[in-house]
């Protein structure tokens, strides 16, 4: 682990997600607004993981407490929020899966727990998505509501494990944001092409191009990339 006996846990709370897809950005949305209230100490990383996959394994390394928000497909009625601990995490973010980023965080923790590096702690607070099948939309109103509760449930979880957190005394202006003022949520609600402007069932330039394909076996792909993990050489004593 990062920290020793007289340190502080490292910390890495993590929105992952892509918020093209509507409720599907929940998770960014959801670390960008705990970003806006609240402000933590320097062992603490707010991080927007967006889709970005095992390209996240080193900074779940180097964290000793991991915190996921994320859109999750429980089976539960939709805008439902729920937090799941430990070694279950894994299980929900690739049993029944909304988006190919779940199965390749699900990787990244596998990963990372081969390299003898897992976080100590766990947490994934999740929401079930109202609606997936949007390019380019906001989150439902179900979903949006739950953002409250869910910075609630991650506070009460660094409570917990004693992690130091200050509420900011007027939040941080929106264009202050984890990830670019192009995403930001108030541009989707506010200056949205109209349906008949805009496609909304994907990138145009993309599925209407016959050079561009999907994986034809995305998990194979990924365990592949795993099984690498076994080759890579890592000095005693560091983190990477």
């Amino acid at each position: 682990m990062t920290n020793t006996e007289n340190s502080e846990p490292s910390v890495l709370i993590l929105g992952i997600g892509n918020l093209l897809w509507a409720d599907e950005g929940f998770g960014v949305r959801a670390v960008d607004e705990l970003n806006r209230r609240y402000q933590f100490g320097e062992n603490v990383r707010l991080l927007d993981g967006g889709t970005q996959g095992i390209y996240l394994v080193q900074h779940v390394r180097d964290a000793d407490i991991l915190v996921v928000f994320d859109a999750v497909d429980y089976g539960l009625e939709p805008g439902t929020l729920k937090r799941v601990e430990g070694d279950a995490v894994p299980q929900f973010l690739g049993a029944k899966k909304v988006s190919l980023h779940q199965t390749g965080f699900q990787e990244v923790l596998a990963m990372a727990d081969m390299m003898g590096d897992k976080p100590e702690h766990l947490l994934l607070v999740g929401v079930q998505p109202v609606e997936l099948e949007d390019y380019g939309g906001s989150l439902r109103e179900e979903t949006k509501r739950q953002i409250d509760p869910a910075i609630a449930l991650v506070l009460d979880f660094l409570d917990t494990h004693g992690i130091a957190y200050e509420k900011r005394p007027v939040p941080l202006p929106e264009d202050v944001t984890l990830a670019c003022d192009v995403m930001l949520q108030s541009r989707y609600e506010n200056e949205r092409p109209s349906a008949e402007d805009a496609c909304r069932v994907g990138d145009s330039r993309i599925i209407g191009d016959d050079r561009w394909h999907a994986p034809d076996d995305f998990d194979a792909e990924m365990r592949e990339a795993v099984a690498g993990a076994h080759h890579m050489r890592v000095e005693p004593g560091r983190r990477g």
